[in-house]
């Protein structure tokens, strides 16, 4: 409740600033939103042109890392199909730089000039950081098949169909992805006086906690050593954000 409270308290104090910057109108505004989706979907289409020819690979690659040996598809064009499918999902993460970049562009008017000069950054370290998520989560990926098929029936087997584990992956990948980006969630709030470094070295006992359950059930395991595998990082980009928030005053 009190984070909620500083939200709607922040909210008034932005609001001159509103009303200074209405020289974009909602037409400008319009056609803005327009643009910036126009250069996302054609870096999204091109990548995925130029990740059909890869997406064969990615496949073979993503059945190696899951240690199935084997994986089968159930339609008669299910092969082509699924190479379309993967080319659509990598076209997604090779675009994702210019998406990330069109979507801070698009928000820039709304923020104040001395706040603009963080946006570069904030475009690198937002593709860096979901890089590194993706990264943890193809790491992750044959534990995370290892300790669900043993909770499967007895007398059972797992057969691997293809698209089922591509759609799997997809979304390990878009979960860790997001998580990863918690330091540059907490950076803009810190920005936008939502948050402050005193408030995070307050709560930090209640992230740590928060943060070690998070770990524990995106990367289950039976041993006590895999969930430090995202709570290491997580925790200390959380610390880091911290001290670049109380380094730059906020």
């Amino acid at each position: 409740m009190a984070l909620l409270n500083r939200v709607l308290q922040r909210v008034p104090r932005r609001a001159p600033m509103l009303v200074e910057e209405q020289r974009m109108t909602i037409i400008e505004h319009l056609e803005a939103l327009r643009r910036a989706l126009i250069v996302a979907l054609i870096a999204w289409a091109i990548a995925t042109v130029v990740s059909f020819f890869i997406s064969g690979r990615v496949i073979g690659w993503l059945i190696d890392r899951a240690g199935i040996g084997h994986a089968i598809y159930l339609q008669p064009a299910g092969g082509v199909l699924l190479e379309l499918k993967v080319a659509l999902y990598i076209g997604v993460i090779i675009a994702a730089p210019v998406v990330i970049q069109q979507v801070w562009w698009f928000v820039s008017p709304g923020l104040h000039p001395q706040e603009r000069r963080f946006i570069l950054p904030l475009i690198v370290a937002t593709v860096f950081f979901f890089a590194i998520g993706v990264a943890v989560a193809l790491f992750a990926l044959p534990l995370y098949l290892h300790v669900l098929n043993s909770f499967s029936p007895p007398n059972t087997s797992y057969l691997a169909d293809i698209s089922a584990l591509v759609s799997f992956v997809l979304l390990m990948v878009i979960g860790f992805g997001c998580v990863f980006e918690l330091p540059i969630v907490l950076f803009v709030l810190g920005m936008l006086r939502i948050i402050s470094s005193k408030w995070l070295h307050k709560n930090r006992v209640y992230w740590f906690l928060g943060l070690g359950l998070l770990a524990n059930f995106l990367t289950p395991g039976t041993d006590p050593v895999t969930p430090l595998i995202m709570f290491i990082p997580l925790y200390f980009f959380y610390e880091a954000t911290a001290l670049v928030l109380k380094l730059a005053g906020r």
